[in-house]
């Protein structure tokens, strides 16, 4: 929070505009902070909303959300169903640009099998639900599945010492890596099969994307921004949120059916490509010249 504090004082004078990347977390508060400093040195500033749960702040934080958002030169939405939740709470002053990757840093490799060798890539944080992913590997263990998950990514709140804990505990097949730059996670995903994205809340995470770009079949919660990401059973599964018995009858289908998996991960894999940099940041250009 100071060290953007202080680039923002210490640039007032020399920028024309500031995009603040704005989560629903603790981040949130940095954002209200920064775009308090952008109001008083008359400073034009955009909020980029990648919080998942932005739409609680906006009820549980109303006067905060107003100032931060309704006197923002506009919002930019990575998702259209962040864009929609925004305009329900009455703020209008939003502009959708979906979530971008470089598709050619992500070779499409196809799986002639499927075995439930599972990968999860998240923030270790209560929101994203990271346990659910070990009562997945727990109920299908139970069932006589040789199962095995993998679990990159950073603590945020103690997930992470919980989820190694139960893992422990349980004598689950999970192994955690902690945080990998996005270039040695990719390679990781060549040795999983299956995706798995347990989230409770969610905006249109590039994890995600990344996945369905690499060829990986995804199952995620049916929560937030994600249906508008992945239509059910077309390039990807959705299940409801907190119901590990979904997620196994999931991944046992996939297993049971590699053609059906291959089919997902082509469509998954076209649209996706559709999100490249080269076309999205035609829309950052017509923004930002505007």
């Amino acid at each position: 929070m100071l060290d953007m504090v202080f680039t923002t004082i210490k640039n007032r004078n020399r920028v024309s505009l500031v995009l603040i990347d704005t989560y629903s977390t603790q981040n949130y508060y940095y954002a209200v902070i920064v775009a308090m400093l952008c109001r008083l040195f008359k400073l034009p500033y955009i909020p980029i909303l990648h919080g998942g749960n932005l739409p609680s702040r906006l009820k549980n934080s109303k006067g905060l959300s107003n100032e931060l958002f309704g006197k923002a030169l506009t919002n930019v939405a990575p998702s259209k169903y962040m864009m929609q939740q925004f305009k329900d709470a009455g703020i209008h002053n939003i502009t959708y640009i979906p979530n971008a990757i470089e598709i050619k840093n992500y070779p499409f490799q196809s799986r002639e099998s499927i075995t439930p060798k599972l990968l999860w890539v998240r923030s270790f944080s209560e929101i994203y639900n990271p346990l659910l992913a070990l009562e997945i590997v727990e109920i299908l263990k139970q069932n006589g599945i040789d199962v095995s998950l993998c679990m990159v990514g950073p603590d945020k709140d103690g997930s992470l010492q919980r989820c190694k804990k139960m893992a422990g505990e349980l004598n689950l097949p999970v192994s955690f890596t902690g945080m990998l730059q996005k270039e040695a996670w990719i390679t990781l995903s060549k040795e999983f099969d299956i995706f798995i994205n347990t989230t409770n809340f969610d905006n249109m995470p590039v994890s995600v994307m990344e996945a369905m770009a690499v060829g990986l079949p995804v199952i995620s919660t049916n929560v937030g921004g994600l249906p508008f990401l992945i239509e059910n059973d077309i390039d990807g599964i959705l299940v409801p949120p907190n119901n590990p018995e979904a997620f196994v009858k999931a991944i046992e289908n996939l297993c049971e059916d590699p053609l059906k998996a291959q089919e997902l991960t082509i469509k998954a894999r076209t649209k996706m490509e559709k999100f490249d940099w080269e076309i999205v940041k035609h829309n950052w250009i017509k923004l930002l010249k505007a």
